[in-house]
């Protein structure tokens, strides 16, 4: 797994073994005893590492849980359904199941809670999480754009808004419909998304 930690150090290399045990652990503490009693103590005996060895490598419990949150949705991945609108259900279904786990929900509504007092936090969400997952978006617009569904951008900046403006949009819709509305986003509501999402509300 790639590191995240906010600055690289020397010395022994780093564990992908102790890394992938750590992030486990913490989403398993996550679960257990929520944001408020989870601790580094408890993670690292649960990961069966040293309390040091978190410390080398997060900061804290707020960078600690974005990594183990991020690594969640580093699992997303776009189908291909052979169209567009079939391409987006799929990742979006995807997304919300995981949303749906308890230590997504638990995770992603405390970091962004914490987020709103500290700069740092939200640049390190937007880095592990948002940057990370416009890959989708990249990836879904380049098939799309082969298959000629959707016209070519030869204007980079206009390009990167577009990516933008799609990930803000099916991450936010997404995020509220599961964690803040706290309702299902089941296939029947994927698709009236998806189709709102491609053609707007007169369709």
């Amino acid at each position: 797994m790639q590191s995240r930690s906010p600055a690289s150090r020397t010395g022994r290399p780093r564990s992908a073994t102790a890394d992938a045990a750590i992030l486990a652990a913490t989403r398993e503490a996550l679960v257990e005893l929520g944001w408020s009693k989870l601790t580094l103590g408890d993670v690292a005996t649960r990961a069966g590492v040293a309390k040091t060895t978190l410390y080398r490598r997060w900061a804290g419990k707020n960078e600690l849980v974005v990594d183990a949150v991020a690594e969640l949705f580093d699992e997303l991945e776009l189908p291909d359904r052979g169209s567009l609108a079939a391409d987006i259900e799929g990742v979006v279904l995807q997304f919300a199941t995981i949303l749906a786990l308890p230590e997504a929900k638990s995770g992603l509504m405390a970091v962004v809670a914490e987020a709103t007092r500290d700069e740092a936090l939200r640049e390190r969400i937007r880095a592990s999480v948002v940057d990370r997952q416009k890959r989708l978006v990249l990836e879904g617009r380049a098939r799309a754009q082969a298959r000629g569904e959707l016209p070519p951008e030869p204007d980079p900046a206009s390009a990167d808004r577009t990516v933008d403006l799609i990930f803000d949009m099916v991450a936010g819709a997404v995020v509220h419909r599961t964690l803040v509305s706290a309702e299902p986003a089941d296939e029947e509501w994927v698709r009236s998304f998806t189709r709102v999402l491609l053609h707007g509300l007169n369709s």
